[in-house]
């Protein structure tokens, strides 16, 4: 489990101690997010068809890098939540009793199709 608390309190300290609370506006913490989930795709870009999990896990330069991406998302999306005091897991849990509401398993079990197809 993410133990997000805990790093909220070591971002807010490794912010303070560089002093760079001023440069985290909510526009700056999200283009940060969307330029590191960016890098994330990047990593996958010319790969021919679909990559395999085992794919990841095998090659050991893409795994690091992944995980490298991976933690700079978490990293700014925790910073993000924490200035903004939205609760991380209660707002995802409301996000999934939205998302199965939109999604019944009758309609979207086996299927790739948008809720309103």
């Amino acid at each position: 489990m993410i133990d997000d608390e805990m790093l909220a309190e070591e971002l807010e300290k490794f912010s303070a101690e560089r002093d760079w609370k001023p440069f985290h506006t909510p526009k700056n913490i999200a283009s940060a997010l969307a330029v590191e989930a960016s890098e994330l795709l990047e990593i996958f870009q010319w790969t021919r068809g679909q990559h395999d999990w085992r794919e990841i896990d095998a090659e050991k330069t893409v795994r690091e890098h992944t995980e490298e991406e991976l933690a700079d998302i978490l990293l700014y999306l925790i910073r993000f939540a924490s200035l903004a005091k939205i609760d991380l897991q209660q707002a995802a849990l409301r996000k999934m009793e939205k998302n199965a509401l939109k999604y019944p398993v009758e309609k979207a079990k086996g299927s790739d199709r948008k809720y309103n197809e």
